[in-house]
């Protein structure tokens, strides 16, 4: 049986039809997604094919990145590109939320997407004079022990937040959450390159799947 267009669909049941008419919390998943995919493929719609990519992906859509989403025909670059841009603003809009950070718990959700990842990815979160989060990036992404870093890409951003303060994260993939030597010296390091510039580093946490160690709860920061 030769599946539906989307444009072959009543009008009331198209996705972007319904989203104007009755907002996006009408849609489905699968329905939301196929607005980003806009098109299916030949014997897919698109709605089809973002239930099959949604049924593959599970609970982990949000960690795929264009690798994963390539493999599916009909999904090209430049459609996986839009997906994860949109996955990307949905997580960095609800993580804001009051976005004070207090103690080393109130960070964990910035940093919850590099917690499972199998390479060395290191974080910055700014933040302003009232420890609010301004942003959270990933400053570096390495290898499966190490990831790279610089005082200038950590502070370059901060200093264009205008941020007060920083936290700094990194995961360890191997899921052992002692801090090395290169983790305690990088933290010194960046310590006393943020006394010259005028902005704190409050704390480095480490994460792994199974929990995480904070630095400056360990002694490791003045």
């Amino acid at each position: 049986m030769t599946a539906r267009r989307i444009k072959d669909l009543p009008e009331f049941e198209r996705p972007r039809e319904k989203l104007r008419a009755r907002g996006a919390q009408a849609l489905s998943d699968a329905e939301l997604l196929a607005v980003l995919i806009h098109t299916g493929t030949k014997g897919k719609s698109a709605v089809e094919l973002a239930s099959a990519v949604l049924k593959a992906a599970g609970p982990n859509l949000g960690r795929w990145g264009l690798a994963e989403l390539t493999r599916f025909a009909g999904v090209g670059e430049a459609k996986a590109c839009q997906i994860l841009a949109a996955l990307e603003l949905a997580r960095r809009h609800f993580q804001r939320g009051p976005g004070r950070i207090a103690t080393p718990v109130d960070a964990l959700p910035y940093v919850a997407a590099i917690r499972d990842r199998k390479q060395e990815h290191f974080m910055a979160l700014t933040l302003n004079g009232a420890h609010e989060v301004i942003e959270a990036r990933v400053v570096t992404v390495g290898l499966l022990t190490s990831s790279p870093v610089h005082p200038r890409e950590v502070f370059a951003d901060a200093i264009a937040d205008r941020a007060a303060a920083l936290i700094l994260a990194h995961n360890h993939p191997s899921g052992n959450l002692e801090p090395s030597a290169d983790d305690l010296a990088l933290t010194r390091q960046l310590v006393e390159a943020g006394k010259i510039l005028g902005i704190d580093v409050l704390d480095h946490l480490i994460v792994t799947r199974g929990g995480y160690t904070s630095l400056r709860e360990r002694g490791h920061l003045p």
